[in-house]
């Protein structure tokens, strides 16, 4: 029986990279996405082993029917990739609440809901492993991207948590943890440090590292976070050696406009 992958916001960017790569690896691929018609139209460029649909991946009752479709479809679900998310930026102040608040409902509510829902099935199937895609900005807090760093905060901690408790059930909760990447999220992002840092990385380049770690053993020795970027790894090693006040300076020099 073929493997499954069933990937949240995957009609464009990284999500449909990692939709691509699966499917060139023989992977029944769900496409799921708040805006079906493209990911219905990713689907069909792909082929017979894709299936697309609507997700709004704030609404729980819409991750039960999605799984349960793509399950009965699929055979089983192998892999779960939470990708879907949004990004408002800016001062903080001058951010409406409502964006801070909704970036909280789909980043990290949209990451609880996915796992939640989908533990029953990835329980039955023969091998289950659940990606979550975090961010460098889980490393320390940013300015002018306030709600979506706390967020990344929250899937990063989420996926800590989970990593342990889930090995009673054999299941690796693993992240991924890119820089900025060359999509339509970061275009026009009003951040100091997205100029200071520059966008290296391409969506290819994140779904390569999702398929490392759903083809690694994912031994005891697998770390739980995946910094994806040279400049990435770096932020990540600095943080845990360093001290927070230099962590801190480092922050403040890369968010200089």
């Amino acid at each position: 029986m073929r493997r499954s992958i069933f990937i949240s916001g995957a009609a464009q960017g990284i999500g449909a990279a990692i939709a691509r790569t699966f499917y060139q690896q023989g992977y029944k691929v769900g496409i799921y996405d708040i805006n079906e018609a493209s990911a219905q139209h990713l689907a069909a460029q792909l082929g017979n082993h894709a299936k697309a649909g609507k997700l709004d991946v704030s609404d729980y009752a819409q991750w039960q029917n999605a799984l349960e479709e793509f399950s009965a479809w699929a055979g089983q679900l192998n892999v779960l990739v939470n990708n879907a998310g949004i990004l408002y930026s800016g001062a903080f102040e001058k951010t409406d609440i409502q964006a801070h608040q909704r970036t909280i409902n789909v980043n990290v509510n949209g990451v609880l809901n996915g796992c939640h829902a989908a533990l029953p099935f990835l329980k039955q199937a023969s091998f289950a492993r659940v990606i979550n895609v975090s961010s460098a900005s889980a490393i320390y807090g940013q300015p002018d991207l306030i709600s979506y760093s706390a967020s990344k905060f929250a899937v990063r901690g989420i996926t800590e948590g989970l990593d342990v408790e889930w090995q009673k059930y054999g299941i690796r909760v693993l992240d991924v943890m890119p820089l900025f990447v060359q999509t339509a999220m970061v275009t026009n992002m009003d951040a100091a440090s997205i100029q200071n840092i520059g966008v290296d990385l391409k969506p290819q380049d994140i779904a390569e590292q999702v398929l490392k770690l759903v083809q690694s053993k994912g031994t005891l020795f697998t770390q739980t976070h995946h910094p994806i970027g040279l400049k990435t790894k770096i932020m990540y090693q600095l943080s845990s050696i360093s001290p927070q006040i230099i962590n801190r300076l480092g922050n403040i020099f890369l968010s200089r406009k």
